[in-house]
């Protein structure tokens, strides 16, 4: 998509505050990445109408950057300690994010070392990669979200040039995830499965074969649902994977789990 269609959307007072943000945070040399509807357009040519910037930072310099928003007179806040904060302008907001709401994508210097440099609104920045875009959507399971669509998307726009190897390295012991997506592009692409590589679907069913590990008495659904396994958690007794896998700490989990009535996702 091209940043002349972009900006047609953007509500002007909206581009004036994410102008300024992202101005802010160059002048402040906080390294950030834009992610969200900007980067996803930008891979796959798919537009959405959006009222929010995601800005994608390091961990160690979630807190530094609300404090920059914040002297642009930003109301701020660290909404989710674990994986989320939000500077907020009227009913405009930017979430600044530096990790997934299961803690399993943590923002690290890879997301920075594959970027991709593009131009957001005017302002030359680095892109989220499309590794880390794909890692992070293919956790996304909740009732009222599902980013399968997403990941299809970028996988079938993006397949030819994706970092395969370090994909895969990306997901680690979740590699169910992955082949899950990939098998489920096959069922939606019928025509372009030739996209994925024969080399990983190999690799992948290969380790599926050969995982014989038994594991403990666990619900690992929880890592793409924060509501819909509760169940299993609290009824059933099952260990949590995101306590077992040490992703989130029980007050993070407790904090996340209290706001699904408030935020309804």
């Amino acid at each position: 998509m091209t940043e002349a269609r972009l900006t047609d959307f953007v509500d002007p007072q909206a581009r004036t505050f994410y102008v300024r943000t992202m101005t802010a945070l160059t002048a402040a040399q906080v390294p950030f990445m834009v992610g969200g509807a900007y980067a996803f357009a930008r891979y796959t040519g798919i537009e959405r109408h959006t009222k929010d910037l995601d800005i994608f930072v390091l961990p160690e310099d979630a807190e530094r950057t609300l404090e920059v928003l914040e002297a642009e007179g930003y109301n701020c806040d660290l909404t989710f300690p674990h994986w989320l904060g939000k500077a907020h302008c009227g009913e405009d907001f930017v979430d600044v994010i530096f990790s997934s709401g299961n803690a399993v994508a943590r923002v690290d210097r890879g997301w920075f070392d594959h970027a991709r440099r593009d131009v957001v609104l005017e302002q030359d920045v680095l892109l989220v990669p499309p590794e880390e875009m794909v890692w992070s959507k293919a956790f996304i399971m909740e009732r009222e979200r599902f980013d399968g669509a997403d990941v299809a998307h970028v996988l079938r726009a993006c397949a030819d040039v994706l970092d395969w190897p370090r994909l895969v390295d990306r997901f680690g012991d979740h590699f169910r995830v992955l082949l899950s997506h990939l098998i489920l592009f096959g069922f939606i692409y019928p025509g372009e499965q030739g996209k994925i590589p024969r080399r990983v679907m190999a690799h992948l069913l290969g380790r599926l074969r050969h995982d014989n590990d038994v594991q403990k008495s666990m619900c690992k659904g929880t890592l793409l649902s924060r509501q819909q396994y509760l169940t299993d958690i609290d009824r059933w007794e099952l260990a949590d994977a995101r306590l077992e896998e040490h992703w989130m700490s029980r007050e993070d989990i407790a904090h996340w789990t209290a706001a699904i009535d408030k935020h309804g996702r």
